[in-house]
């Protein structure tokens, strides 16, 4: 019995632990950082801390949420144009399709197959 007591506590183990990743400090730390250098309008402060904690734009920037907003939207919200500028380059955009077609007649019908 308390073998199977043990095994069923060792299986419901890992349900109990928090769905959340625990971030280390140092992570933490760097990633306000580059938050509050977002949400300045200076671009040479944005440089340098760029630098100081070797960000890779092209990883980091279309992932990054600070305070719940995409680091480009963060930028633009806080009034810092010409850092959202300098990150607009790295966020993934969307495309839609539009299809403006004329017609002739209310009651004429269009199709289109592809």
């Amino acid at each position: 019995m308390k073998k199977l007591l043990t095994i069923a506590l060792l299986a419901a183990a890992p349900l109990s632990l928090s769905a959340n990743a625990a971030m280390s400090p140092q992570l933490e730390s760097t990633l306000v950082a580059v938050c509050k250098a977002g949400a300045s309008n200076k671009i040479y402060k944005f440089n340098d801390t760029m630098k100081e904690y070797r960000i890779n734009k092209n990883r980091i920037f279309p992932r990054l949420v600070c305070n719940g907003q995409s680091y480009h939207q963060f930028a633009l919200d806080n009034g810092a144009d010409k850092t959202a500028k300098r990150i607009a380059r790295y966020v993934k955009g969307s495309v839609t399709i539009k299809d403006i077609a004329m017609t002739y007649g209310e009651d004429q019908i269009m199709a289109v197959n592809y």
